[in-house]
């Protein structure tokens, strides 16, 4: 069984569009960089680093802005010997549609962010 996630599966993406979200939202991203990205000689980081210069047309279409990114240095509470997460990265959105838009239009490039990753997290998470 592989316990990575790099991408939204169908049950997920099915899941998500039933769900009542109104007004903005934020996706909690939590990201696992590969240590070597296969077939290039480039690390994870660095593919990342260019899936996010390629998605920043998608995002000033829908008007989503980055609230924080920073990289985990310590764990207060959880495992005391490692560090599970290279970057964190909080990106809130206008609301459902435009985010549903934003990575279903064609030439949006969730690829690069596979590619990239050997695991990940991406958690909604709306104010209340």
């Amino acid at each position: 069984m592989n316990n990575t996630h790099t991408s939204i599966t169908q049950k997920q993406f099915h899941s998500f569009m039933e769900l009542p979200v109104k007004g903005p939202f934020q996706m909690i991203n939590l990201l696992k960089f590969k240590d070597k990205v296969e077939d290039e000689n480039i690390t994870g980081a660095e593919a990342y680093a260019q899936y996010m210069a390629a998605v920043v047309p998608f995002f000033q279409n829908t008007k989503a802005k980055i609230i924080y990114q920073g990289k985990p240095l310590f764990s207060l509470i959880g495992p005391e010997d490692t560090i599970e997460w290279d970057k964190v990265l909080i990106v809130e959105y206008q609301n459902k549609q435009e985010f549903i838009a934003m990575i279903t239009k064609d030439g949006y490039p969730a690829e690069m962010r596979s590619r990239a990753l050997a695991d990940s997290r991406l958690i909604l998470s709306i104010d209340k």
